[in-house]
């Protein structure tokens, strides 16, 4: 028994003496060819001879630099950074509360109330007619053979300025009535108050006014400033 092993290891060792040339197979180390290789020496390796006569060196942190036929240890591997000790999550302040929408306001609403009143020296002799607009808005016809008129135009207005403007026409027909100043037609526009069935203008603010002496259409604008 003891005459066999040391057959197989004088056998092993002519193998590993003989010269390149004269062996049959090759030698890798991890897997590349290195023959023709000198002067190394490998630790902690594990080396196979395969059918063919190849000898495979597997040697942990070596790898083979082909282009200079050289064995150099690989570079060891870099430990991964350490982790980030776990922090508390950074409170959170709560969102702000969000004030409810606003629908639109309404308007502000007038604090006085407002009466057109027409006077006449003697009605139908002027023989005019007017037209009445409220900030551009046609309200109403105030014609000359009818009777006075007293009406409250508060809902026409708006806060602050308002535009008033009288369109006059003449509507005479054939021969005139009368030439005389002395007949007139009036329109009053001001601040006043209803008592029972009396209306009281308490400021006269607009004063509009055509005699039978005028004879042509014309307009008049004024602002009335409410409150």
């Amino acid at each position: 028994m003891y005459r066999s092993i040391f057959s197989a290891a004088l056998v092993v060792l002519a193998a590993l003496m003989a010269p390149a040339s004269a062996l049959a197979g090759s030698v890798y180390l991890n897997g590349v060819r290195i023959d023709g290789l000198t002067n190394q020496k490998f630790e902690k390796a594990t080396v196979r001879i395969d059918e063919k006569g190849d000898i495979h060196i597997e040697a942990v942190g070596y790898k083979v630099t082909t282009s200079t036929v050289a064995v150099q240890p690989a570079p060891a591997p870099v430990a991964p950074p350490p982790a980030p000790a776990a922090t508390a999550p950074a409170p959170v302040a709560p969102p702000a509360p969000v004030a409810p929408a606003r629908g639109p306001e309404a308007p502000p609403s007038l604090t006085q109330r407002y009466w057109l009143v027409t006077d006449q020296s003697v009605p139908g002799m002027t023989e005019y007619d007017f037209d009445l607009y409220i900030n551009s808005k046609w309200i109403r016809k105030l014609r000359n053979n009818e009777e006075q008129v007293i009406t409250e135009i508060t809902r026409y207005l708006q806060p602050g300025k308002n535009t008033i403007l009288f369109s006059a026409h003449k509507v005479s027909a054939g021969d005139r009535k009368s030439f005389s100043p002395q007949h007139y037609f009036k329109v009053i526009i001001g601040e006043g108050n209803i008592g029972g069935d009396n209306v009281m203008i308490d400021n006269a603010i607009i004063k509009f006014q055509r005699t039978a002496a005028d004879t042509k259409d014309d307009s008049e604008e004024f602002t009335l400033t409410t409150r």
